[in-house]
């Protein structure tokens, strides 16, 4: 049996925290490890946690679960619980695996469960036993009918599509049944860097870097193509490459 998700739900309305606690009890698959009130407490929450998924608010003071989002380095499993309809479209966008609006319906929310399990591996620790993979290693990739034995050296971006991953290699963009933090998992830190919540960067790949105003930068990539770096990512990006 698989091992319960590590769950964080985080809202700023205590009464809803509570009844989104009551109605996950019955669901063994996952497990409460803690709630936050504001985005400043669910990132702290996160860092010492490691939870595999957040129930997330969007509309909070202070900082939105969207911002919540773009802070975090690794962004877990996450489903949005929010009163609000307008902002799925957003969520889905933000790489969410399910949107429930409230009141919560217990369907709706074993469905969203499943969802997250389906996308869960078996065994969570499979990705961070194996080796990572490093450039100099070849994959095989298949989109439909068509197969390619790439180089890593060669893929110069991943980009996330959903629960999907889109490929950017030579003139090719197959997408792939992975998502982009499960190649995160996989990948050498060393030639690839996680440069915002949609893409992971080949560094190799990386023509210039510029400012986006304030601490913010920009990579460009061999097409002129150009990935934003957060303020965040972006400081990550200077320590690790600086000399």
């Amino acid at each position: 049996m698989s091992a319960p998700l590590r769950t964080l739900i985080v809202d700023d309305e205590r009464l809803a925290r509570d009844e989104l606690k009551r109605l996950l009890a019955p669901h063994d698959a996952v497990e409460i490890v803690s709630t936050a009130a504001h985005a400043d407490a669910a990132e702290e929450a996160i860092a010492a946690q490691a939870p595999d998924l957040l129930f997330l608010d969007v509309q909070m003071p202070g900082a939105s679960g969207f911002d919540l989002l773009e802070r975090l380095d690794a962004v877990p499993h996450v489903v949005f619980a929010t009163a609000y309809d307008e902002y799925a479209i957003e969520a889905f966008e933000a790489n969410a695996l399910d949107y429930l609006v409230k009141p919560i319906e217990p369907n709706r929310l074993a469905e969203a469960i499943e969802t997250v399990r389906a996308r869960t591996p078996a065994d969570p620790a499979a990705a961070d036993d194996a080796p990572p993979l490093t450039a100099a290693q070849q994959v095989f990739v298949r989109d439909g009918d068509r197969c390619w034995f790439v180089p890593l050296a060669d893929v110069r971006l991943f980009e996330s599509a959903g629960n999907y991953t889109r490929l950017y290699f030579g003139d090719e963009t197959p997408l792939i049944d992975r998502s982009l933090r499960y190649l995160q998992e996989r990948l050498d830190p060393a030639t690839f860097f996680r440069a915002s919540r949609q893409h992971i960067l080949n560094l190799q790949w990386i023509e210039d870097v510029e400012s986006a105003g304030g601490d913010k930068l920009r990579a460009i990539l061999p097409n002129g193509r150009t990935i934003g770096l957060s303020r965040r990512r972006a400081r990550a990006f200077e320590e690790q490459m600086r000399l």
